[in-house]
């Protein structure tokens, strides 16, 4: 793709729906037709009422009444016709693109798409790839429909009185081009800035509704309402001011659809009293604008919304345009054998590309049935070593990480990930029920196979409880389980996909002593005959490691099974997109493939 269309996100939008410019054709000319109609409606009626007037022999008029009936069922049916092809036209292409965004969000996470508010992204998904829609149903469609409706009219009125139709191609100028471009200086840059403003509120949002047992807790619900009713006030002046200036551009083409009326009677009825004209064509031309004009009466809008969707575009395109850290090879290497052994040789990561190393010189090798712990302050590259070994992250230098001895970078990332699972502390649990997200990790699971996991994580006397069983619903983020039980789901996922490695990331952050410890024995106790990575600032079940390492200074150094740090914060050396979001990303792209 050249660099002009790439600099020019509106023209890239239109570019990027050609697989669907046929339809939207085909549905530019119904509407076209339907106009048409309107306007050959107009005429006709009003040559017949004058005519009738005139009380002719009735077969004179036989050929406009059936033209009335003509043009009058005509309408409906090309209106129908017409906003059936666009839509689905508009709705195809939106499809693809947000299609295309999905896999591009599941490239990106965790290492490009973690600086991003989940709110921002969910803007991203849904406000910004609608914008396809009011691209093509309100601004392409109307301004393509209102030339082709224009011409026909001036081309009938011209056609009937010169100089009549050159009034109504003025005013035709006036609503078409003049309102529209009033209209879009009155917002001026205001509506560039409506997507970004709901952005700010949505993420505002997500964060009172996600956050909000903590900021009871900590006495912050009142400031954190305060911002959201900050953010809904700015995105209101925006769409007031936006509501105001399709106002002005809408009043200034009604006052210009007068005046052409107006002006079509003021020049052609001089023409009557000459005899150059005959009084049923002045009735004629004077109503052809009216009809016309109907046309034009959604240019003003489409003015208005221009700016947001090159501005939606924008950030849109920024996103799919963005480089994921991590990239397959075109011809991935053959896929070695279990079982599998990791090997880290002076290895490098760092999140982003000019970014600093978080890890440097790193040495690690895991055997198969290892169960190794790293222990580490928070901020020290725990979670950035996680990704590399799941190569969300792949090293800095080629050479550095194996896999069974092959080079991870020569390896398709989803099959190292088929083999290497993930738990991480904050697991994510959908808005679902028990059976749904467990069948995330294999759909093809039976009920039987569920049931067998959740025992084999020590949930079988917590399923025998629920009354539904596994038509559970967990609530929002898992509202309705406790945490231990969230990291047993996790953990039931891991087992269903049958990974003969397991990294436990932060596995017992936010819990008791007494709990994390009981937790830790029957993780490790179900693991046993497993490659176990622990990474943990904290003690529980590191005197029941093979080898225990601290990660200081990007480098691992030996260090004994005690006591670790006490804080019960998680890594900040990874980005804000937490790795349960990875996680579910990555499942979701193994399910779509």
């Amino acid at each position: 793709m050249s660099r002009g269309i790439r600099d020019r996100p509106v023209v890239r939008l239109l570019a990027g729906g050609r697989s669907a410019s046929g339809r939207l054709v085909l549905g530019i000319l119904a509407a076209t037709a339907a106009l048409a109609a309107s306007v050959g409606l107009a005429a006709t009626a009003a040559w017949l009422i004058a005519r009738a007037s005139q009380q002719p022999p009735v077969l004179t008029l036989a050929v406009a009444v059936a033209a009335v009936q003509l043009f009058g069922t005509s309408r409906p049916v090309f209106r129908y016709l017409g906003r059936l092809l666009t839509h689905d036209a508009a709705f195809r292409v939106v499809a693809d693109l947000r299609s295309k965004v999905y896999a591009r969000l599941i490239d990106l996470a965790p290492a490009r798409l973690g600086r991003r508010h989940r709110g921002e992204v969910l803007t991203g998904l849904v406000s910004d790839v609608d914008a396809i829609v009011d691209l093509e149903l309100r601004i392409v469609e109307p301004a393509a429909v209102a030339a082709l409706v224009s011409a026909i009219s001036v081309s009938l009125s011209a056609v009937v009185f010169p100089s009549a139709g050159a009034v109504l191609a003025a005013g035709l100028v006036v609503a078409g081009i003049v309102a529209p471009v009033t209209a879009a200086a009155a917002l001026r840059h205001a509506s560039a800035a409506l997507a970004p403003t709901r952005a700010a509120l949505s993420a505002a949002v997500v964060d009172l509704l996600q956050g909000a047992p903590d900021l009871m807790a900590a006495g912050a619900m009142k400031r954190q309402l305060e911002l959201v009713d900050q953010r809904d006030a700015e995105l209101t002046r925006l769409a007031r001011r936006a509501a105001w200036a399709t106002g002005v551009g809408a009043g200034l083409a009604v006052l210009a659809a007068g005046a052409t009326v107006w002006g079509t009677a003021v020049v052609a009825t001089p023409a009557v009293h000459q005899g150059h004209l005959s009084g049923v064509l002045l009735a004629v031309l004077v109503l052809v604008p009216l009809s016309a004009f109907e046309a034009l009466a959604p240019l003003p809008q489409a003015a208005v919304l221009i700016d947001g969707v090159r501005s939606a575009a924008a950030r849109l395109f920024g996103l799919l345009d963005e480089q994921p850290a991590v990239s397959d090879p075109v011809v991935p290497a053959p896929f070695p054998q279990a079982p599998y052994s990791i090997s880290l040789r002076g290895a490098a990561a760092r999140w982003e590309p000019d970014g600093p190393l978080i890890l440097s010189g790193l040495n690690l090798t895991l055997t198969p049935g290892d169960h190794v712990a790293v222990t580490g302050a928070s901020g020290s590259g725990k979670s950035t070593l996680a990704a590399l070994v799941l190569r969300f992250l792949d090293p800095a230098d080629r050479g550095t990480a194996f896999l069974n001895g092959v080079d991870i970078c020569d390896l398709a990332a989803d099959d190292i990930r088929r083999v290497i699972g993930y738990v991480a502390g904050d697991a994510h649990i959908f808005a679902s029920n028990l059976r749904e997200n467990l069948r995330l990790a294999r759909p093809d699971a039976t009920d039987a196979d569920l049931v067998t996991v959740l025992r084999q994580v020590r949930l079988g006397a917590w399923y025998d409880r629920l009354p539904s069983g596994l038509e559970t619903l967990l609530g929002e983020r898992g509202a309705l389980i406790s945490g231990g039980e969230r990291r047993r789901i996790a953990l039931a996922r891991a087992l269903l996909a049958d990974q003969l490695v397991l990294v436990l990331d932060e596995p017992t952050e936010g819990l008791d002593v007494p709990t994390a410890t009981a937790i830790m024995d029957e993780l490790l106790d179900i693991m046993v005959g497993r490659t176990v990575l622990l990474l943990t600032h904290r003690c529980e079940g590191l005197a029941r490691m093979d080898r225990v390492y601290q990660l200081a200074d990007g480098r691992l150094v030996t260090a004994t099974p005690i006591a670790a740090e006490s804080s019960t914060r998680g890594d900040d050396d990874r980005p804000r997109l937490s790795a349960a979001w990875a996680v579910a990303l990555n499942i979701l792209g193994r399910l779509s493939r």
